[in-house]
């Protein structure tokens, strides 16, 4: 199993923990996976600040967000060419800064090398996206996230 797959399987587990069996046709809560007045399983998942929705795909994103900080996607493209090329580029007689004359002279090249790198990191399994990437974490603070929270439960 993948990363990403061992990861999604705790993001769920946390996300069925944090929410609650919800029917909506009567619309009241069951907790005990079967409403209470109308009889049926057919149950939505209730978040009491988010929303109610079936399944719990849509309460893994508000989790991610209450508890890691986002990747900035242009922050770690500009460390990673800081980090391999030279921070000032000559040209002529004047130093101008690399990052700032790839982003305004070859605008089209940056993005597509910035969107390339994050696939590639992406796909090397160091950054993961939950919503077909809008936004990404890190994969070492969801480990490290998930390992705390299992831990904490396991001791309780």
């Amino acid at each position: 199993m993948c990363k990403k797959e061992t990861i999604t399987k705790k993001l769920e587990t946390l996300a069925l923990k944090g929410t609650i069996p919800f029917c909506y046709l009567c619309y009241i809560k069951a907790p005990t996976g079967r409403c209470p007045k109308c009889g049926t399983d057919d149950l939505m998942r209730l978040h009491e600040s988010t929303g109610c929705e079936y399944g719990v795909d849509w309460y893994i994103p508000e989790i991610l967000k209450d508890n890691l900080e986002l990747i900035k996607e242009e922050t770690v493209f500009e460390q990673m060419v800081e980090d391999c090329y030279s921070i000032e580029t000559k040209v002529a007689w004047v130093k101008i800064n690399t990052i700032t004359i790839l982003k305004e002279v070859y605008p089209c090249d940056w993005e597509t090398a910035r969107d390339e790198y994050i696939s590639s990191l992406e796909a090397d399994e160091q950054i993961m996206s939950f919503d077909d990437g809008s936004t990404y974490y890190w994969t070492s603070d969801l480990e490290e996230f998930l390992t705390g929270k299992f831990k904490d439960k396991e001791a309780s």
